[in-house]
């Protein structure tokens, strides 16, 4: 499997403008508990630094850029996300980390599960521990 999956996201719309719709279970592929965005964030600050045990992501730049990294413990590779028409499918037990922010980047994700702080693996070594034992 490939550790980069892209989403694609056809826009709808006109000269008025373009809309672009997130279906759970149709180009989101799980059913859709949480949506949350972020915004404000600095080139110099990275964010990101966890895993999760269970949860699934499609994380969406609406505006700007950023370049993401994805690990799963063999692989890690690296790619930007600049356009609302394609989204970064991340599966579960996949490191995540975000880099080199836009001043105007507004990153929004969709998630499999309702917030659960037990689901997050934020230590590296115990992440590695984790996916070596599956």
């Amino acid at each position: 499997m490939e550790l980069i999956q892209r989403v694609q996201f056809q826009p709808l719309g006109d000269a008025r403008g373009e809309l672009y719709a997130l279906e759970g279970l149709k180009n989101i592929p799980f059913e859709i508990k949480r949506i949350y965005f972020m915004r404000g964030m600095h080139a110099d600050s990275p964010r990101g630094f966890h895993a999760h045990v269970n949860l699934k992501q499609v994380a969406i730049c609406v505006t700007g850029r950023c370049r993401m990294v994805l690990d799963d413990g063999k692989r890690r590779e690296s790619t930007i996300l600049d356009s609302p028409s394609s989204g970064l499918l991340i599966g579960n037990l996949v490191w995540r980390e975000m880099h080199d922010f836009s001043d105007d980047c507004v990153l929004l994700v969709v998630a499999s599960q309702y917030y659960d702080e037990s689901d997050y693996i934020r230590d590296y070594k115990d992440f590695l521990k984790r996916v070596i034992h599956q």
